[in-house]
């Protein structure tokens, strides 16, 4: 049987209004994301956060920094949800993600997350994620501004799934 899991890249403090490098409409994606994250666990489903770590100094996201920590809401909905870092925009790029998902028997990947035009974008058309069905769940993701968010969810309709999160996961 099919086995999805819901992946969240980057939902981190730097990406949010005190941060180093806020995003348009943060909390906002945070709190349909925390719904989703409650919804694929009711489901019985796996959720894997993702956590970028900048290599040496960096705008944002720098090791030890407030700003490079998963944001709280997110840890206290999935406190349990084994966490994959990462230094690139591709996800499964030199991390543990793509053995976390064989370890939980995963075929299936429902992406979501921040930035949606580089780490969601690369993850979702890494070369490593084409053994896996890959869906974005649009309304999960957010960028600089909902210009260059409508511009990647566009392109990513060419090569992979993209639905609603309300729609997949019954929200």
């Amino acid at each position: 049987m099919p086995q999805a899991a819901l992946i969240v890249i980057d939902v981190q403090n730097d990406y949010f209004p005190t941060g180093a490098y806020p995003l348009h409409d943060t909390q906002a994606v945070l709190e349909r994301t925390v719904r989703a994250v409650r919804s694929a666990q009711a489901q019985g489903l796996p959720v894997v956060l993702v956590q970028h770590v900048a290599k040496g100094s960096s705008p944002f996201f720098n090791a030890d920094t407030e700003g490079v920590q998963i944001h709280p809401l997110l840890r206290a909905a999935a406190p349990d949800a084994p966490v994959v870092v990462k230094g690139h925009a591709d996800s499964f790029l030199n991390t543990t993600l793509h053995a976390t998902l064989a370890a939980l028997g995963v075929d299936s990947l429902w992406l979501c997350g921040m930035m949606t035009h580089n780490c969601v974008t690369h993850t979702a058309l890494s070369p490593q994620a084409q053994g896996y069905t890959v869906c974005v769940l649009e309304d999960l993701c957010t960028t600089v501004d909902p210009m260059i968010h409508a511009i990647a969810i566009s392109a990513l309709r060419d090569r992979v799934e993209v639905l609603s999160a309300q729609r997949l996961l019954a929200a």
